[in-house]
This record gives structure tokens, sequence and C-alpha cells, in this order.
């Protein structure tokens, strides 16, 4: 009788932990978060979260995206009215290349390239912090209007 039971218990705990979203992984190495962020389905994010990509960025940046949510105003486009994974309105990222990253302490900088419609890179800052690696800004800097993440945000200020 005990041994259902057991079998029973430990069968639950390992389906409510392969259910477990992405926010509860720790990504070890920089190449191990942005490959599992080029892999995210983004609709296993949670609806209340700041970013489609919340669990992947620091706090810092999750911070930001909250503060922008917060002031805007309901039906209103906040600051950042594009998906900055892919740098664009549509589409999706293919032939996903990371770079060597360069990291420095706590610190990160790695280079992304991927095609989406046209060849893409970015520039990834992360930040090690809760035991693994974060997303703490994305970066063009190509094209007619570059940008980064950090830089929108200050000039919505």
């Amino acid at each position: 009788m005990r041994l259902p039971a057991l079998f029973l218990s430990a069968f639950c705990a390992l389906s409510a932990l392969s259910a477990l979203p992405a926010a509860a992984q720790t990504y070890k190495t920089p190449e191990a978060l942005l490959e599992a962020l080029y892999s995210y389905d983004t609709s296993q994010t949670a609806e209340s979260a700041p970013s489609l990509y919340s669990p992947f960025f620091s706090d810092q940046l999750n911070a930001r995206f909250q503060d922008d949510a917060d002031t805007t105003e309901p039906g209103d486009s906040g600051t950042i009215d594009f998906d900055p994974v892919i740098s664009g309105q549509d589409g999706a990222a293919t032939n996903v290349e990371v770079g060597q990253p360069i990291v420095l302490d706590d610190t990160a900088e790695v280079e992304v390239t991927f095609k989406n419609s046209e060849p893409v890179t970015l520039y990834y800052t992360l930040v090690k912090e809760h035991g693994g690696w974060k997303v703490d800004d994305i970066a063009n800097q190509q094209g007619e209007y570059p940008w980064s993440l950090s830089a929108l945000f200050d000039g919505a200020r």
C-alpha cells in the first residue's frame, strides 16, 4: 500500500518540476543563456511578467520594463514597441550564432548574429545574478537607427 503512494508522490513531484518555467532555470554560461533565449517559447511567460523574456532578463532590466509598463497609459505602446531579441516587429531569428563571450568578473559581452529577413547582429550585456547569467542590455549598432534597451529607456524619461 505504501509503495504505490510513494511512487505516485515521486511522479507528481517530478511532473511539477518539469512544468516549471524557464525562470527557475539557472544558466551557468553566457552561451547557455543565449541559446535558451533563442529557443524560448514566449507563450510560457506569465501574463503578469514585465516582458516576454523576463525569465532571461536581469532584475534591473525587468524593473525597467515594469516601470515602463506602470507609467504607460492603458492602450498605448510602451517605450519598447518591438521584440528586442529579434530586433524587429515580426519574424523569427534563424541561423543563430552565439559568439565567444568576453567575461570580466560578473559581466559578459556577447555578439549574437542571425537572420530575420536580413542579417542582424545584436550585442548582449550579461550579468551574473542569482547563481547564473541574465541579460542586462541588448544593443543593435547597425542600420539607420541604432539602439540599446538602456538608451531607449533613458530617452523615455
